[in-house]
């Protein structure tokens, strides 16, 4: 039987006999649907015994210490229907490494590297299971300079206040050659809580590595319209794009409460029609966390399936989890992208007879 991910998104644009897609014979296309992975920590505790959650190196540690349950993370994501995995790379960086795990330079540098290649893996091993040419796509996770911090500020932005972009550039920089090296899709650029970061990142990649292409998600306020440090998103999101929308396949917010979603996207491309921003999601559970206190709230959770239906009407087509969901959770998104989908075409159908 096959995983729920082999019949991905393009099974609605299948060619007909005339060369057309079925989508192509009624009046609007629908949209291919990416399905990203869930919480590569939230996941890879259900493999390791150690404990995840306040050490200071996160998930990344385990990059070093236990590589075959970092596989069978990625590989829980594939089985349930996701077509990206983004790399355990979040927390780490030459500096944290070096500084945490006792590694040389090289070694920290390396281990990086490394993580594209446990992925790798596991995109392998899940060809293998399921007899299939497809390929999922492999996004090297590109954290905030506020992450190494261990302080929780890449939910406020607070360092942008007192850290250069350019000290931001050079922690950045070798992590991200890395992962391009290690082969990579693309990059997921996320949980950037500020402007001045978020410009930095596309800047540097336009100028140092042009071929790369890359998604953009911030770290987001309660209140409906911020990004964390206090910037406009929906101001912030276009003029990100118009930075590099070369490389940028999508732009949006993630490690968010589902229930905050709409009120961050609504009408985020109005007026823009001719050149709408791509979207990108993927929330957390609802929960909070705090360094203190660890994952707080939950008796906020949510699932966050009810929501997605409702995200795609507003035209995200990128869509997946982030902390506290599960594989389980990927392959609940993934069937109702699926259920949306077939509404979509029943709905077109019906309106050409």
């Amino acid at each position: 039987m096959a995983p729920p991910g082999l019949a991905n998104s393009n099974q609605y644009n299948t060619q007909t006999n005339s060369g057309q897609t079925i989508s192509d014979q009624h009046e609007n296309i629908i949209p291919n649907i990416t399905i990203l992975d869930g919480g590569f920590a939230t996941q890879l505790s259900c493999h390791v015994n150690q404990a995840i959650d306040g050490d200071i190196l996160w998930s990344a540690r385990f990059l070093a210490t236990d590589k075959e349950a970092v596989i069978n993370a990625h590989l829980d994501f594939l089985r349930a229907g996701a077509d990206v995995i983004i790399t355990n790379t979040y927390q780490a960086s030459v500096d944290g490494f070096m500084k945490h795990l006792q590694m040389t330079e090289e070694e920290s540098y390396n281990l990086i590297v490394e993580s594209v290649t446990l992925a790798k893996t596991a995109v392998e091993k899940f060809q293998q299971e399921f007899g299939t040419d497809k390929r999922p796509t492999i996004a090297g996770s590109v954290g905030p300079y506020g992450a190494s911090l261990h302080d929780g500020s890449e939910y406020t932005g607070s360092y942008a206040a007192t850290t250069s972009t350019e000290t931001m550039r050079k922690w950045h920089l070798p992590r991200i050659k890395a992962l391009i090296e290690g082969g990579v899709d693309m990059l997921a650029l996320e949980t950037i809580p500020c402007k001045a970061e978020a410009e930095m990142l596309l800047k540097l990649i336009k100028t140092d590595f042009p071929q790369i292409k890359a998604w953009l998600a911030f770290s987001v306020r309660q209140d409906g319209k911020s990004i964390a440090y206090g910037e406009n998103f929906q101001q912030t999101a276009r003029q990100c794009y118009d930075l590099n929308k070369n490389q940028l396949v999508a732009i949006g917010i993630n490690c968010v409460a589902p229930r905050l979603v709409e009120s961050f996207i609504s009408g985020i491309n109005r007026g823009k029609e001719s050149d709408p921003m791509p979207l990108i999601v993927y929330p957390n559970s609802g929960e909070s966390y705090k360094v203190e206190l660890g994952w707080i709230d939950r008796d906020k959770c949510e699932p966050v399936e009810t929501y997605v239906q409702r995200w795609l009407d507003l035209g995200i087509t990128w869509i997946g989890g982030c902390c506290r969901t599960y594989a389980v959770d990927v392959t609940r998104i993934h069937n109702e992208v699926q259920r949306w989908k077939r509404k979509q075409t029943e709905h077109k159908c019906s309106c050409s007879e």
